[in-house]
C-alpha cells in the first residue's frame, strides 16, 4: 500500500490500481485481489492491515489471495515468504472482516478451499487450480442458504 513500492517493483502507481478496484466493484464487475507477499518489501503488519482494510471498505465479499514467494528469474536474492507471514495476514484479513481470503504458493493447503462465510460449512474444495467437489447450488450455502458472491462456473 506503498506508491514508492508500485513505482519501484511494478512500474506502476498504486492510486490507479485502487481506483480501479473501487471503479469495477461500483459497476458490478467481479474483483478478486491478488497480493504476492515479498519479504522486507510489502510484509510489515501495518501494510497488511491498509490492504485488508482497503479490501472491506471496497467489498466484504473481495477474495484476497494472499501469495508466498519464491525466489526465482530477476529475484532470486530475496527469501522465500515464511509461511507465517502468511498466516499473519490471514488473520489480519479476518480481523478486517474480508470473508474470503486464501493463501497462495503453499501447496495442498487447506485454506485454498471455500467455505461458507455464515456457518463455515465447507463449500468448493481444491487441490491448486483444480476443483474436486463443488456443493454451492446457484451460489447458495447448501447447509445455512446465505448467498455465496462469485463466478463459480
Amino acid at each position: 500500500m506503498e506508491d514508492e513500492f508500485y513505482r519501484m517493483l511494478c512500474g506502476g502507481r498504486l492510486d490507479v490500481v485502487l481506483d480501479s478496484i473501487r471503479r469495477m466493484k461500483e459497476l458490478g464487475i467481479w474483483v478478486e485481489v491478488t497480493t504476492l507477499i515479498l519479504p522486507d518489501y510489502n510484509d510489515p503488519p501495518e501494510n497488511l492491515y491498509k490492504i485488508a482494510r482497503f479490501l472491506r471498505e471496497a467489498g466484504e465479499d473481495i477474495p484476497w489471495h494472499i501469495s508466498r514467494f519464491y525466489p526465482n528469474y530477476k529475484m532470486t536474492d530475496i527469501p522465500q515468504t515464511p509461511i507465517s507471514t502468511i498466516n499473519k495476514a490471514i488473520e489480519i484479513g479476518k480481523e478486517a472482516g474480508l470473508r474470503y481470503i486464501y493463501p497462495g504458493n503453499i501447496p495442498k493447503d487447506p485454506r485454498e478451499n471455500t467455505y461458507c462465510w455464515n456457518c463455515r460449512s465447507l463449500l468448493i474444495e481444491r487441490i491448486g487450480f483444480f476443483v474436486q467437489k463443488n456443493r454451492l447450488i446457484k451460489n447458495i450455502c447448501p447447509d445455512c442458504g446465505a448467498q455465496i458472491n462469485g463466478v463459480f462456473e
